[in-house]
């Protein structure tokens, strides 16, 4: 596997995707966004594959979309937000990419979430709580993973991939 690939990981509503795309303009390198990848394999949205088969069964398809995203790199990877859950998750990141935590306050993830109409499995009954508990449970997985954690409210996806770039670049 190569050392050259950047991984994104954070919540939702962090930008992993928006800034994946961006980054990946920017380092002229292939953009892997993990939920279309598992979505075109898998044939089924990712809330469909929540409710049809469960969360443990999407993060196995995770796991091995993220194997493959490394393998194939130089990447950009734009992960799940809870890619960090499994610990082998976390091991292959952390060996094979550059990691870095997208991080905004909930109002501002909450905000982009309520932009866009799109489902989320785990943000479905009370998203402000669900997010909360979230961040709560995932925070230190984030941190333990990351190599750069960059704040991205009230920035564009072009100025957060300037300065992840800038930052990663010398690392890569």
């Amino acid at each position: 596997m190569n050392t050259r690939s950047v991984a994104l990981v954070g919540l939702s509503g962090a930008g992993k995707s928006t800034v994946g795309r961006a980054l990946a303009a920017e380092a002229m390198l292939p953009l892997v966004d993990l939920d279309a990848l598992i979505t075109q394999r898998a044939g089924l949205a990712i809330p469909t594959l929540f409710s049809r088969h469960g969360e443990p069964h999407f993060r196995k398809l995770e796991a091995a979309a993220l194997e493959q995203a490394l393998a194939d790199g130089p990447v950009i990877v734009a992960t799940g937000g809870g890619v960090v859950l499994r610990a082998e998750n976390r091991t292959l990141l952390r060996a094979n990419a550059f990691v870095v935590w997208l991080d905004a306050p909930i109002e501002a993830l909450l905000a982009r979430l309520l932009a866009h109409d799109e489902e989320r499995p785990l943000l479905t009954d009370d998203p402000t709580a669900q997010l909360t508990a979230l961040r709560n449970a995932r925070a230190a997985l984030y941190a333990e993973v990351a190599h750069l954690r960059v704040e991205t409210s009230g920035r564009t996806a072009v100025e957060i991939a300037a300065e992840v770039w800038q930052r990663t670049s010398e690392h890569i």
